[in-house]
């Protein structure tokens, strides 16, 4: 799922439409999480297709990494975190943005 899927397109006070925006907090920590060291730059869409089967979901694992959101590339010589509750996050982000 791409983080634009559930955007709402709507039109300003002048009738340009645009997105709405989506408010996404980082994925909450559980026991379960996994944890990978990286000793150099790795594409964060080839991590997500294989932990996650969905190239699209590379944003989750930037943003449980605070990782700069405009790359697809990780620094070298981290710990990266990838959540493993994925579908629930998905669920929570859109029941939050829904009620705002």
């Amino acid at each position: 799922m791409s983080r634009y899927n559930k955007n709402k397109i709507i039109k300003d006070e002048n009738g340009v439409r645009r997105l709405d925006t989506i408010i996404h907090v980082p994925p909450s920590r559980v026991e379960n999480d996994i944890y990978i060291q990286i000793y150099g730059a790795e594409r964060l869409d080839l991590l997500a297709n294989r932990f996650y089967g969905d190239q699209t979901k590379w944003w989750i694992i930037s943003k449980a990494n605070n990782l700069n959101p405009r790359s697809l590339y990780t620094p070298e010589n981290v710990i990266l975190r990838i959540p493993v509750d994925v579908e629930n996050y998905l669920d929570t982000i859109e029941r939050y943005n829904n009620g705002r």
